[in-house]
């Protein structure tokens, strides 16, 4: 009776290690969103790439500048007079004091075409960041994906031990009643240390998958064993068609916007470029106060204040800024086959992703819906017959290793699927698979 109880109990473990290896995450730890929006709130990569926004948006200012006004005194003949008897003189008696400002009109829109140019040199950092702001997410979501891969594995490995140990244990009882020989349960035994072993590789790759995840959390206080993560470990079908994902790529990919934005800006430093290529004159305007001299007032008539303009107008004769309006010019086409490239690069990451996630899903249809099922069963019928010794050691053994198989096999399929949509998503450039 108690052998035939440890044999029913022994079978109602093996039942419920084939639903262990679905893991469902725990009710602690952190979901995916909570990662992401802690790694948003401390990657110190993420924080640089903001900062060169930001100086980007500063050299809007600078660009927007009117030129500053040139002002300047001077006075002259300081010194220059000769005393005589009837007209005695000082060292300022010939002086002149004359003072003159200056100031460069920029013609054709200049200074609205450069802050027109720093405006789109913003836009281009924002779509950077943005961009390095997808791939860093999509580096995070793999780590993420490992450590729930790794706990499934360590669930599994460890649910396969503690059903061998009951095993073990109904065998040893086996042996005492002289069922089965000493071969018999040595051959057991042995095999308990791959069941060991998956154990031990388990906790190791789980630990180091955490620790690289609080690596990239940024996080040095948190001790291993405290952290955790929680999140299905499942598959579904893609809810969108290929073209549907098609036009939210186009939409949403910062690269693609980039280059886009970069034929913008382009034609602006072109126009910048003409407009560089017209000459700018400089106003100057010139005040003398000569009545402090007793020279200019012995005039006739006297010479006392006046006020002078002038305008210096460059002649553009050689120097017409031809160079930079063909620099522009060709580089606008160059950015328009950049966007090109950009937006079918887009395409065929989509259609790569896309293919991966319904590979994947195809491949772990018949798993969820047949294959663990029979797995287990198999397993479950000829534990029980090797118990009743209905079957060999040999059936035994294999049995156990099949099953262990096709549950990693099961395992390592969902983290692929995972995977493909991480892919998936970063191809799209946002989340359409949470």
């Amino acid at each position: 009776m108690r052998l035939a109880r440890r044999i029913a109990a022994v079978c109602v473990l093996v039942s419920g290690v084939a639903e262990g290896a679905a893991a469902q995450p725990p009710r602690n730890g952190l979901t995916w969103s909570e990662v992401r929006d802690r790694f948003l709130s401390t990657n110190p990569t993420l924080q640089a790439g903001q900062i060169g926004v930001e100086e980007s948006k500063a050299t809007e200012i600078t660009a927007f500048l009117r030129p500053n006004p040139q002002c300047g005194i001077t006075l002259d003949q300081v010194g220059n007079t000769v005393s005589t008897p009837d007209n005695p003189a000082n060292a300022f008696s010939a002086a002149n004091l004359v003072g003159n400002c200056s100031y460069l009109h920029e013609r054709e829109h200049k200074r609205e075409l450069r802050r027109d140019s720093a405006h789109g040199a913003t836009a281009i950092a924002t779509s950077a960041q943005a961009d390095l702001e997808r791939n860093l997410l999509f580096t995070l979501r793999t780590a993420f994906i490992q450590v729930l891969q790794a706990k499934v594995f360590q669930t599994l490995a460890q649910e396969n031990l503690t059903s061998y140990d009951q095993v073990l244990g109904l065998s040893r009882d086996r042996f005492q009643a002289g069922d089965i020989a000493q071969i018999d349960l040595d051959r057991l035994e042995l095999q308990r240390v791959t069941y060991e072993s998956d154990v031990q590789t388990a906790q190791v790759n789980l630990r180091t998958a955490k620790i690289q995840l609080m690596r990239m959390l940024n996080d040095q206080t948190t001790a291993v064993e405290q952290f955790d993560v929680a999140g299905p470990f499942d598959f579904v079908g893609p809810p969108q068609t290929l073209d549907e994902l098609h036009r939210a790529a186009l939409d949403a990919r910062p690269d693609l916007r980039a280059a886009v934005q970069g034929i913008e800006k382009a034609r602006t430093d072109n126009r910048l470029a003409f407009a560089n290529g017209s000459t700018d004159p400089t106003i100057s305007v010139d005040a003398g106060f000569p009545a402090i001299s007793q020279v200019f007032q012995s005039y006739q008539p006297p010479l006392r204040q006046y006020v002078g303009v002038g305008v210096d107008v460059p002649i553009r004769i050689f120097d017409r800024n031809q160079g930079e309006k063909l620099r522009t010019q060709l580089d606008i086409t160059r950015n328009e086959r950049l966007a090109d490239a950009a937006r079918l690069q887009v395409f065929a990451d989509v259609d790569t992703a896309y293919a991966a996630v319904m590979s994947a899903v195809a491949l772990l249809q018949p798993y969820k819906t047949r294959y663990l099922a029979q797995a287990t069963r198999v397993r479950d019928t000829v534990t029980f017959s090797y118990q009743r010794g209905g079957v060999s050691l040999v059936d035994f053994l294999q049995a156990q290793q099949e099953y262990r198989s096709v549950q990693v096999s099961y395992v390592n399929l969902t983290a692929a699927y995972l995977n493909a949509v991480n892919q998936l998503n970063l191809a799209v450039g946002q989340e359409v698979i949470p």
